[in-house]
């Protein structure tokens, strides 16, 4: 890490490199951003702070104008439609952690079908889809996008009469044993 200004650190970035972390910004991809403002700027003495710095002062700048990507609906009917257009027979419902350097953990909801054997991803459930699903109500001891992913989860599963499969509610664990129909 550098003690440069981060006013400093956009002007030392040639401007074609500038344009392209604002189309990345203005994109909402926030990692391409970093990596592009980083390896254009090392050699300027930008460290990574820096390049993270300067990028969350860029979505900052962009505000409203930038194309944040959508979270997924956690409604019974929109989840039941996303699961019946899945391809093959839908066997069971899952839920199953994952996580990055951006969003932290989140939970992926899936329909898991058969004929043909595949899965169909039905929602991404981040921190924030989770404090929009629950609005004020207090979603518990859990991660707040394990209490939502479960709460959907099991609603749908009864809705299509399959069974629903959490492995590690509690904790998250993106190596939890899966579901194997």
């Amino acid at each position: 890490m550098t003690d440069i200004p981060t006013g400093r650190c956009w002007e030392l970035l040639p401007a074609g490199i500038r344009d392209q972390v604002d189309g990345y910004v203005l994109q909402d991809a926030r990692l391409q951003a970093i990596r592009i403002a980083f390896e254009a700027g090392r050699a300027r003495g930008l460290g990574l702070h820096d390049a993270q710095l300067l990028v969350h002062d860029r979505y900052l700048h962009h505000g409203d104008r930038v194309a944040r990507t959508p979270e997924s609906p956690l409604d019974l009917e929109s989840l039941a439609a996303r699961a019946t257009g899945a391809v093959g027979r839908v066997v069971a419902i899952e839920a199953v952690w994952d996580g990055d350097t951006v969003h932290d953990w989140f939970v992926n909801l899936l329909a898991v079908t058969a004929d043909p054997a595949g899965e169909q991803p039905l929602a991404t459930i981040y921190r924030s889809t989770a404090a929009r699903h629950f609005g004020d109500e207090d979603p518990g001891p859990r991660h707040p996008a394990a209490a939502a992913a479960d709460r959907a989860g099991r609603a749908l599963a009864a809705h299509l009469a399959v069974p629903f499969h959490f492995a590690s509610p509690d904790t998250p664990d993106d190596e939890a044993p899966r579901l194997r129909p």
